[in-house]
């Protein structure tokens, strides 16, 4: 596809990424800043709901501020194809950072946890859930974590995310009411904040498999907690809590698992004599012509608390401990070999290319369900996952067709016809009609993006 040479005035560089929903652009202001651009997939312009949503989502999103969040700089709901353009953040994703350095002892958990606690009440005070909140989406930057991806990329994914009985995130950090599509509020961040801790310790909550093995377990089995150091191990299991309403709030989380020790603050301002010339600010480091700060993994090194520190190593800090401005040059791309680099930049988690494991469209009853992303399409007949027998699921690439039909009332029935002929079939039962009409409507738009 032939890169567009601007969006909304941002001069295009170069492709980040791309999933089924759209795609991601490194591109610059005319002042020389760079940013991410994503932009929605065209025939998404065409849904009313994709487009309210989108545009109420972006108006939140530039409430919640830069601080726990990449920044929303600019959007057009309205265009052809409804954009957004965001700052880009210097630092390696936790998926990343754990990658290359391992699991965090409990000091570290306890500063991430309140570092995303802290993000999420701010988030959450903006009105917004983030509803797919993990390791790919954290951003360890020099001054903390960011929190990538709320509400903004929920409205990408679906034109409505928000009704109850479609689901949207990540298997293994789910909270139990997404896996079940029933009604989704701020404790499920608080379910995911709690296994993105347990996998910073090392650990997986609920284990590996398919999908549907992992969406089974985090509503049916106790998470597993044996690699959360036993400090910090009673707090993240009532973050897993099955029940919604027994889930602390993120401040209450805050306060149980905030460090005794924490971050050093910056010093006290000291009064100066009236008639005393103002100091001039420090020169920041010079990086070398065409660099954009840190490279995804220099960070490590640097003041970032989450991180272990490397001598010799720190990453260039401006006047406002942030990393400089430099308007020449893009970030590097990712050399062969690497990992792929993510919408921000930055090697994406787990290695996936962008687009891939996010789940596009998920609907599940208590019996069994339905997923369908860039990979293809996983089928739980009814009662199958209760006797732990495996789902079917079916790349893109051996399917011929998808077929959907509303029948005894509120049940949806999934039909998988493969090219070798093959026909499997799943049925879930909607609560009320209406989100079934929900799931009639999604389903077109989902499947579309892949085919």
């Amino acid at each position: 596809m032939e890169l567009p040479e601007s969006i909304g005035g941002y001069a295009v560089e170069r492709e980040l990424g791309a999933g089924g929903m759209g795609t991601v652009y490194l591109a610059r202001s005319r002042g020389g800043r760079s940013v991410a651009v994503k932009v929605a997939r065209p025939e998404l312009a065409g849904d009313a709901h994709f487009r309210e949503r989108f545009r109420a989502e972006v108006e939140a999103a530039r409430r919640v501020g830069g601080f726990h969040t990449a920044q929303v700089v600019d959007a057009d709901p309205d265009a052809a194809a409804p954009w957004l353009a965001t700052a880009y953040i210097a630092g390696p994703t936790l998926g990343g950072l754990l990658e290359a350095e391992g699991a965090m002892d409990e000091d570290r958990l306890r500063r991430l946890g309140a570092a995303l606690a802290e993000a999420l009440a701010a988030i959450h005070g903006c009105g917004l859930v983030h509803r797919d909140l993990k390791p790919g989406n954290i951003i360890m930057a020099a001054d903390g974590p960011r929190v990538l991806d709320f509400g903004i990329a929920r409205a990408m994914e679906s034109a409505r995310l928000t009704t109850t009985g479609v689901a949207f995130g990540t298997p293994g950090f789910l909270a139990p009411e997404q896996a079940l599509g029933t009604a989704v509020t701020g404790a499920a961040d608080v379910f995911a904040l709690g296994a993105v801790l347990v996998a910073a310790a090392g650990g997986s909550a609920f284990g590996a498999g398919t999908p549907m093995g992992l969406m089974y377990r985090s509503v049916h089995e106790a998470p597993d907690l044996t690699a959360v150091p036993e400090g910090v191990r009673d707090v993240v299991g009532r973050c897993l809590a099955k029940d919604a309403t027994e889930r602390p709030t993120p401040g209450e989380l805050l306060d149980l698992i905030a460090p005794a020790s924490p971050v050093p603050p910056h010093p006290p301002t000291l009064q100066v004599p009236a008639d005393a010339p103002p100091p001039l600010p420090p020169m920041p480091p010079t990086p070398p012509q065409g660099s954009y700060g840190p490279p995804p993994h220099a960070a490590y090194g640097g003041p970032n608390p989450y991180a272990t520190p490397v001598p010799n190593m720190p990453p260039p800090v401006g006047p406002n401990g942030q990393p400089p401005f430099v308007p020449n040059g893009p970030p590097p791309a990712a050399p062969n070999g690497q990992p792929p680099v993510g919408p921000y930049g930055h090697p994406l988690a787990d290695s996936k290319p962008a687009g891939e494991g996010d789940i596009s469209f998920m609907a599940a009853d208590s019996t069994g369900g339905v997923v369908i992303d860039a990979t293809g399409v996983t089928i739980q007949a009814a009662y199958a996952w209760m006797s732990h027998q495996e789902p079917h699921t079916f790349g893109w690439e051996e399917i011929a067709a998808v077929q959907y039909a509303a029948e005894q009332g509120t049940r949806l029935r999934v039909t998988v016809i493969t090219r070798a002929g093959a026909v499997h079939h799943a049925q879930i039962r909607a609560r009320r009609s209406s989100r079934l009409r929900t799931w009639l409507e999604d389903l077109p738009l989902v499947i579309e993006a892949y085919r």
